[in-house]
Parts: structure tokens; C-alpha cells; sequence
């Protein structure tokens, strides 16, 4: 019986873009998985620094939304998904502490925007000890540098 594969996708206002639709549908024609997308709330303005777990979940749910159909049909499974804390590596984080995945996907904005590759974060998510993919405008779908051999640590 062929293994399903559950993979943690991360996204915010990338989650209804092509590039990600597109590796999802690649991975579909591979095999079985099970998709979860976990999206980072979006505090604007002062908002990020005074309350930021307070303030913008309203607008991630409603991307939120817009999304979840939109990955079901690249899937052609169901995928879940939910509205996670501001800090993106904490909304990762919590999603992989309460779920078990075998694979996270980070779907970003191009480089010169992108405040997550700004960050780091595809290799501090890879430090979770999960192969990250970064899905990206700039370069497609490709594994984030250096992460397989994190992984391969855990």
C-alpha cells in the first residue's frame, strides 16, 4: 500500500499564487499526500509591534479562504489549513508540534520583497529537523539550500 505523505504548507499572500499551485499539482501526479496549510496572521503598522497577536487574523482568514479551494483542486484532496501567530517560524512550529509531517513546504514573495528570506526562515524552519522545499517566483521549487543535511540530523 503506497505510504501517504503529510506535508505542513507554509504561505501567506503566496498561497494562491501559480508557483505553489503548480508544485502541489506536480507532487499530486506523484503520489499520495496530505496537505495542511498553515498561514501566518498579518498585524499592519504599529499593530505589529503593540499587539500583534491581537491583530490581523481577520485578514489572513479571509486569504485563508480564498486559498483552500484553490490548493484542494491542485491536490485533488482536501487540504486543511488554519491561521497561525504572527511570528512565522512560531506558526510552523506550533503546526508541527501538534500534527506529524513528513515535508514542509515555504512558499515566499520574490527575493527582493520577500521579508521571510529577509529572515532566513526557510533554514530556520529547516532546524525543526523536516526537509524544507522553498517554493519561490524567482527560482520555482527547489530544496532549501543546506537543508537535507538538517534533515537528515534529526
Amino acid at each position: 500500500m503506497e505510504k501517504t505523505s503529510r506535508i505542513l504548507v507554509v504561505a501567506n499572500r503566496t498561497a494562491a499564487t501559480e508557483p505553489l499551485l503548480s508544485e502541489i499539482r506536480r507532487r499530486a501526479a506523484i503520489g499520495k499526500a496530505e496537505y495542511h496549510l498553515v498561514m501566518p496572521s498579518s498585524p499592519h503598522g504599529l499593530h505589529r509591534v503593540v499587539d500583534p497577536e491581537d491583530n490581523g487574523r481577520d485578514e489572513a482568514g479571509v486569504r485563508l479562504a480564498h486559498a483552500l479551494p484553490l490548493l484542494t483542486a491542485a491536490a485533488g484532496t482536501d487540504v486543511t489549513g488554519e491561521v497561525g501567530s504572527h511570528d512565522p517560524l512560531g506558526a510552523v512550529a506550533d503546526a508541527v508540534n501538534r500534527g506529524e509531517y513528513d515535508e514542509i513546504i515555504v512558499s515566499t514573495l520574490p527575493r527582493r520583497v520577500s521579508r521571510w528570506l529577509k529572515l532566513d526562515l526557510p533554514s530556520k524552519i529547516g532546524a525543526l529537523g523536516l526537509p524544507v522545499t522553498l517554493v519561490n517566483p524567482d527560482r520555482g521549487a527547489v530544496p532549501a539550500a543546506g537543508l537535507e543535511l538538517a534533515a537528515a540530523g534529526r
